[in-house]
């Protein structure tokens, strides 16, 4: 349809402020938003629809005219219930850019337009997409407590009888249709999201098909519907942006799919984005929280300014807490080969899906893990401020909060294919303090934990302040020269012995270490008796001129097989 026809359409009540010149426009679609640069999620040909929430001052209408018109907007509409009126900044700025702006009246629901533009141009699917676009309308006027995408993802169960779930990218369940029974099992899960991030780096077009467990599942990317069809492509720096991107797992085969179902289901995902863009706005507080804390740290601010900042953010990101809590530090960095993406932002975003902690399930009634997560970044780095119940007085608080060698065991495997083979995902944490004194160590252990991980193999990597006490902490950073030549002097003569003669004296050494010099725990481990265990361990000392009766030998031989 065209923007005249809107213009027309009395029950709409719509004004025109500017471009008039430009009411040929074809609208495509419609999005609703109040974030500061929607474009990540635009497809192009909308009527973007904006409540101006994201207007601070008249400074703020130029950058988000230029975005929305560059990601190819058809108009914009305007809201007069925040402000009263539509300020003229806005109107120059759509003027400059030569985007048609309308004001929407106080008394017409921008529910009312985005029924009106879906039906009018999806007009031949009417009979589908109407019953998503009513139950939609009552959602958004209803709020959050609606239901949600869980309320979407009901009606292709019931209309369409589909099976479907929101996965975000490390394959967490954000909602799932009633129709589609018990929860997608973990492993699944994680397996879908790892199809998905890997199809998009490699530019296949969606949907993608992927069969787990004798079941096929069409995966549609949730804010990346097309510009021209039902098949999406992917941008043309697709490196940060499919990190964030959530994803609908249909179960079904979308191959033989007619066009009208196929972009029926784009259609979905768009509706689905608006929740997207709501959950995203929600942890803007939590952010600037983080930011203005960190800011303080690093400034090296006094404990009581500090101590101030945490008393405000305790209440939002642990509501209820009668105590003052712990808190605990997390870094993140994201590095690309060659250095061309940016990466503090993809950090922020990938710390914040991690550290959302235990499944919620796709109807938990709680609020959001992530309602207790702050992260802000600076530069390429992510840093998070996670706060932690305070302990009772019994407990040091060691032992609670996050474990490094946990932390990633059920997004590492999605989180390497999103980052595939030219990007790294590292982390370090903090012990716990419970004090701002103790903020601004946190901070530096968990950098240098994060260095720890980053001198490690491997695409994505954590370490935690356990290993700063640890020779774990001082072996990635011996230089590979001093490396190779102490363990060649220790172990060379060891393993030539082993090849001539199969004596197996490395593996007798190791096991004697590990069980701390004890003859007859290493015979029996050996299944060796003590007296042959004592002639191998003399062959060694006698090789290598080394005693293992003293410390510093002991010592010696240890590093060295944990550097070899």
């Amino acid at each position: 349809m065209r923007l005249r026809a809107l213009l027309d359409t009395d029950a709409l009540g719509l004004r025109l402020l500017g471009g008039e010149d430009e009411l040929d426009r074809t609208v495509r679609g419609v999005m609703t938003t109040d974030l500061r640069d929607p474009s990540r999620y635009m497809s192009g040909g909308e009527l973007v629809l904006t409540g101006l929430a994201w207007r601070r001052d008249a400074a703020d209408s130029e950058p988000f005219v230029r975005h929305v018109a560059g990601a190819g907007a058809t108009a914009l509409a305007a809201g007069e219930a925040e402000l009263g009126t539509v300020p003229q900044d806005l109107v120059d700025a759509c003027e400059r850019h030569r985007l048609p702006l309308f004001a929407v009246s106080e008394s017409v629901a921008f529910a009312t337009i985005t029924e009106h533009v879906v039906r009018q141009v999806s007009g031949e699917r009417a009979g589908d997409l109407a019953a998503v676009v009513d139950r939609h309308r009552r959602l958004m006027t209803s709020g959050p407590a609606g239901g949600g995408p869980d309320v979407v993802l009901d009606l292709l169960g019931s209309d369409l009888d589909l099976r479907a779930w929101v996965l975000s990218p490390t394959g967490r369940a954000i909602a799932g249709s009633a129709a589609a029974g018990p929860e997608l099992p973990a492993e699944v899960r994680t397996r879908l999201a790892a199809e998905h991030l890997a199809a998009l780096r490699t530019g296949r077009r969606s949907p993608h098909r992927v069969t787990v467990d004798g079941s096929t599942y069409s995966l549609f990317p949730i804010g990346s519907a097309p510009k021209d069809g039902p098949a999406a492509t992917v941008p043309a720096e697709p490196r940060a942006s499919v990190l964030a991107d959530w994803l609908l797992a249909v179960e079904a085969d979308a191959g033989d799919w007619p066009e009208e179902r196929l972009d029926l289901l784009q259609g979905v995902t768009q509706l689905i984005s608006v929740e997207r863009e709501r959950r995203d706005a929600a942890r803007t507080v939590r952010r600037r929280l983080a930011q203005e804390v960190l800011e303080l740290v690093q400034a090296g601010a006094a404990p009581a300014e500090i101590a101030a900042r945490l008393r405000v953010a305790a209440p939002v990101l642990l509501p209820g807490l009668g105590a003052a809590p712990h808190w605990q530090v997390v870094v993140a960095r994201v590095e690309w080969e060659g250095g061309k993406a940016e990466g503090g932002a993809v950090a922020q975003s990938l710390l914040e899906e991690i550290l959302i902690g235990p499944e919620t399930g796709a109807r938990a009634e709680s609020a959001e893990p992530s309602d207790r997560i702050a992260v802000a970044h600076t530069g390429d780095e992510a840093i998070a401020l996670v706060p932690l119940p305070a302990v009772s007085a019994e407990h040091d608080g060691s032992e609670q909060g996050l474990l490094a060698d946990t932390l990633l065991t059920a997004v590492r495997e999605p989180l390497a294919a999103g980052l595939a083979d030219d990007g790294r995902l590292t982390i370090g944490v903090s012990a716990a303090v419970h004090s701002a004194e103790g903020l601004r160590g946190a901070l530096e252990e968990a950098r240098h934990a994060r260095r720890v991980a980053a001198a490690r193999t491997g695409t994505v990597c954590a370490a935690g302040h356990q290993e700063l006490a640890s020779h774990v902490l001082l072996l990635p950073f011996v230089p590979d020269d001093v490396r190779r030549a102490f363990t060649a002097r220790l172990l060379d003569p060891l393993r030539d012995y082993d090849h001539k003669h199969r004596a197996e004296l490395i593996a007798t050494l190791e096991a004697f270490l590990d069980c701390d010099g004890s003859w007859t725990r290493c015979a029996s481990r050996l299944h060796l008796h003590v007296n042959t265990l004592r002639y191998r361990v003399g062959r060694i000392e006698q090789l290598t001129g080394r005693d293992l009766s003293r410390l510093e030998d002991k010592l010696d031989f240890f590093l060295a097989l944990r550097m070899s």
